[in-house]
Formats: structure tokens, C-alpha cells, sequence
């Protein structure tokens, strides 16, 4: 929700800078092991994440809180936590070490009674029900994702003929705060998904000027008003294709 004192503070400089605290903690504690390519998947699933890591051809390297590992001209970070602050210090710190370019890949909650526990969600744009994009970005309803990249993941997806739906996700910090109420007007506006990161990750992106897209699976559903888990459901071939997909849009290349 917007946060009423810090509207004069949008666009003024920070105390803290993350390419300061990134020299700072190289001189502490060393260089990282690799150098950051442009192009960055931040990848939230750890089921996804665990299998890559497992069945692709990946080097681990080190420097981040993340784990981190890198495959062809890409990096892909994973295990780093959920929620909107630590994702986006991780971004920050990633856009001041030189990536420019990221695909997030998720799990999202259906608020659609279509949705069903696999389904692949291009996220276009993400409500604001959170609090670190208005320290970006003046009060808007929404935060959205970058058009070029979206639009290269949209029709990557088309030529690989993958069945997925594109929308609007609605971002809120409260898992354990989400109300009928709210299910009940954002089904209304057609809002596809519920998740923890998007909106604020959409606004670092903005407010640093780099690229960013996300893709999410549905791994659980509160559109019929009660929670309906499905974590243990999903199929691995649905984060597998959201993978695969990312890495063709962000390397232009096949794997």
C-alpha cells in the first residue's frame, strides 16, 4: 500500500548505495569467482532451481548470498528467500555488479478458477499491494515489466506452441493476510495470480533502467476462497519449459 511519508523522497539520493556496499565488500572479503554476464535468471522456484543445478550443464561459482551458477553466457541465482526486500537487494547489488537483463521464474497463487496447479503465467504488469516499490517510484496502481523482454518470452513461447495466459498478478508482502474480500475484487479485474515479488522487482527495474520479465507457474489456488495447496503437484516439465524459454530469450540460443 502506498506509504504516505515518503512521497517527497522519490528521486532524491540515497545514503546507501549498492555499488558502495558491492566495493565495500569486495575489499573485505574478496573478489567474487566470476564476473556477471549482462543477462541474470532469478529463479524463486527451489524445486526448479535444485532440478537445473542437477540436469544441466552448470559451474558453480561464488561472491553472492545467493547461490549462484553460470551456463553459457548467462547467470542463474537461486535459494536467496522470498519476498520483496531480499529480491531486491539481490537485484540491486546484481544491476551495480552489471547484469542488465532478467527473467524472473516463479510460483504464483491462481485467483482465476480456470488456473489450474501448472499453468504457465506471463506477467505483464503487478499490483503495488506491497511496500519497497514506493520507495522507487511515485503512487501508481501498478509496476510493470519491461515491454521489449516481455514481448521476446511471449513469442518465444508461441513457437514452441505451450499453452500459458498473460496478465496482471497482484504483489502483497501479507501470505498470511490474504482476505475473500480481496480474492473477490481482484478476480473481478481479472487479475490472473498472487505473489510476493513481482511489483517491486518491476519498480528497482524501472527506477535502474535495466530490462525485466517473469514468468510464473501456479503452484496453489485461492479462487474458489479457500487455500488449495499444490506445491507437491507440480509437474517439473512446466518450470522446466519456463526455463528453457528464458534462456533462448535472454541467449537467443537453444538448449
Amino acid at each position: 500500500m502506498p506509504i504516505s511519508h515518503t512521497k517527497k523522497m522519490i528521486g532524491k539520493r540515497s545514503l546507501i548505495d549498492p555499488g558502495k556496499f558491492l566495493k565495500y565488500r569486495i575489499e573485505k572479503e574478496g573478489k567474487p569467482t566470476f564476473k556477471c554476464p549482462e543477462s541474470v535468471i532469478l529463479c524463486f522456484s527451489w524445486k526448479l532451481f535444485d532440478h537445473i543445478i542437477k540436469n544441466f550443464k552448470v559451474r558453480k561459482v561464488d561472491g553472492f548470498v545467493a547461490q549462484a551458477y553460470l551456463m553459457e553466457d548467462l547467470a542463474i541465482f537461486g535459494r536467496f528467500g522470498i519476498g520483496a526486500p531480499v529480491s531486491t537487494i539481490l537485484l540491486e547489488e546484481l544491476i551495480a555488479y552489471g547484469a542488465k537483463k532478467f527473467i524472473i521464474i516463479g510460483n504464483a497463487g491462481a485467483l482465476q478458477k480456470n488456473l489450474k496447479v501448472g499453468d504457465l503465467i506471463l506477467c505483464k504488469s503487478a499490483i503495488r499491494d506491497e511496500g519497497v516499490s514506493y520507495h522507487y517510484k511515485s503512487r501508481s496502481k501498478y509496476s510493470v515489466a519491461s515491454n521489449e523482454l516481455t514481448r521476446k518470452l511471449q513469442n518465444n513461447l508461441n513457437k514452441i506452441k505451450v499453452p500459458f495466459h498473460i496478465g496482471t498478478s497482484w504483489t502483497n508482502d501479507a501470505f498470511y493476510r490474504v482476505t475473500k474480500e480481496e480474492v473477490v475484487k481482484y478476480q473481478n479485474e481479472g487479475v490472473l495470480t498472487t505473489e510476493m515479488e513481482a511489483a517491486s522487482l518491476f519498480a528497482v527495474a524501472e527506477f535502474r533502467k535495466v530490462e525485466i520479465a517473469a514468468i510464473f507457474c501456479i503452484s496453489d489456488s485461492i479462487a474458489n476462497f479457500k487455500w488449495k495447496p499444490g506445491w507437491h503437484m507440480q509437474n517439473i516439465k512446466s518450470l522446466e519449459i519456463a526455463f528453457k524459454v528464458a534462456v533462448k530469450t535472454l541467449c537467443l540460443t537453444n538448449i
